[in-house]
């Protein structure tokens, strides 16, 4: 018995180390929004670059993305030339969430590097963020006409990830609209 009590401190340590990378292990991109396939929150807040008030029905004109950025965010200057490419190949419309964010710092940023926006919300204390689950920045979400949310993605938005996660949804969404 004595045997016994000696090695179970030991085997629960293991035991939960094992489970904690587990769950680190686990891409972040991968986690779910519970607003999958529900309608985009109503929302009111100005724009970024004036006072002019946005709310859901501005989005669902076409099917859109939208993307949660900041100027502090590092992992959103590497998305930005991808944002760009989608823009200028003119296959989406992307509308940015400018989260918790200094409304100058973040128009001297799109002025400098490029908006691929056609309008950026200004979200400074993080409150349609947090109706949509935001982790964090940069994150991204596919909203169809409808103002349904079809895709989230947590993270980096690459040329692979738009391949693997939004292009055939964008596909279907676009032949359904015919």
């Amino acid at each position: 018995m004595n045997r016994l009590t000696h090695y179970l401190p030991l085997a629960l340590f293991i035991v939960l180390v094992l489970g904690l990378f587990t769950f680190l292990d686990r891409e972040e991109s991968d986690l779910r929004s519970v607003l999958l396939n529900k309608d985009f929150p109503n929302f009111s807040l100005s724009r970024l670059d004036n006072a002019e008030i946005i709310t859901k029905d501005d989005l669902l004109e076409l099917p859109s993305l939208l993307n949660v950025w900041a100027t502090w965010c590092v992992a959103c200057l590497v998305e930005h030339p991808f944002l760009m490419e989608l823009k200028n190949e003119s296959r989406i419309k992307i509308y940015g969430l400018n989260y918790k964010d200094d409304r100058n710092k973040a128009l001297k940023l799109l002025d400098r590097i490029g908006d691929p926006y056609e309008l950026s919300i200004f979200d400074k204390d993080g409150k349609l963020a947090i109706d949509l689950g935001v982790y964090g920045a940069p994150e991204t979400f596919l909203i169809d006409n409808e103002g349904i949310i079809r895709v989230r993605h947590v993270g980096v938005l690459t040329p692979e990830v738009w391949e693997q996660k939004f292009n055939s949804v964008l596909s279907k969404l676009k032949e359904d609209e015919k």
